[in-house]
């Protein structure tokens, strides 16, 4: 009698169990498992898609409204440089015409004998260029012998030394001296005298004042506000070139 009891044994074979793994019934599950959670982690990431596309879109909204908003002002600032440009050169044009190069100063001729003589060969090289603000001035050729002449930078009355003159007829003894010292005097030299000569009917606001001790008469016409500079800076010129004279009045009238 045979005891052989494997026809009841539970089958273990490799081909056993590779066939209930691959029963129908337990794959369909398996594959509806593993669908579902595609299905979920591809639901995620479309979240995760849609949340970052939103907030893409709502940065872009952001910086469309911020160059709504700012464009006028960049527009603005664009603008407005070219004209602060032009304004500037027109300023800079117009401080520039300020300082613009003076026309030359028409002078008439008086007459001067000795304009030609050694004193005032001498001091007209002397004369300063400047004088206080006043500086030398071009003269309309043919300008007077022995004449120089200063002006402001935007012109207007000029202060004129004249070299080689007549005697003036006001001038007698009974004249008052203005009587001007200098670091420039030598020799002795007690100072420039000089007489002014005014009309104070005529209601002119320039005045022209003559050295009247130097053998050679010089004048000075002056704006009655340039001070006292002119007569400081003529009187050194005079005594630093030519030396000092007795003086000659005219006789006084009768």
């Amino acid at each position: 009698m045979s005891n052989d009891t494997r026809g009841t044994e539970p089958d273990t074979t490799p081909e056993s169990i590779d066939a209930a793994e691959t029963d129908p019934a337990k794959a369909a599950d398996a594959d509806a498992a593993k669908d579902a959670d595609a299905a979920d982690a591809l639901g995620e990431k479309d979240a995760e898609k849609a949340e970052t596309n939103a907030d893409v879109d709502g940065g872009d909204s952001d910086i469309d409204d911020y160059t709504v908003r700012r464009s006028p002002a960049l527009i603005a600032t664009a603008v407005a440089l070219p004209v602060a440009l032009i304004v500037g050169i027109l300023v800079m044009g117009v401080l520039a015409n300020r300082h613009h190069s003076r026309d030359p100063l028409a002078l008439g001729a008086v007459p001067a004998p000795t304009a030609a003589g050694p004193q005032c060969s001498a001091l007209m090289p002397a004369l300063p260029d400047k004088i206080g603000d006043y500086t030398t001035s071009e003269l309309v050729a043919p300008a007077p012998p022995a004449t120089h002449a200063w002006q402001l930078p935007d012109g207007g009355d000029a202060i004129v030394v004249r070299c080689g003159l007549d005697r003036p007829m006001e001038f007698t003894k009974a004249s008052t001296m203005q009587v001007i010292q200098t670091d420039k005097a030598v020799n002795g030299d007690k100072g420039v005298n000089w007489f002014e000569v005014r009309d104070q009917t005529s209601g002119v606001t320039s005045g022209t004042y003559w050295a009247v001790d130097r053998g050679v008469y010089i004048a000075l016409t002056m704006p009655d506000n340039a001070g006292p500079t002119p007569l400081q800076d003529v009187s050194a010129a005079i005594q630093k070139t030519i030396p000092q004279q007795p003086l000659d009045p005219n006789p006084i009238p009768n």
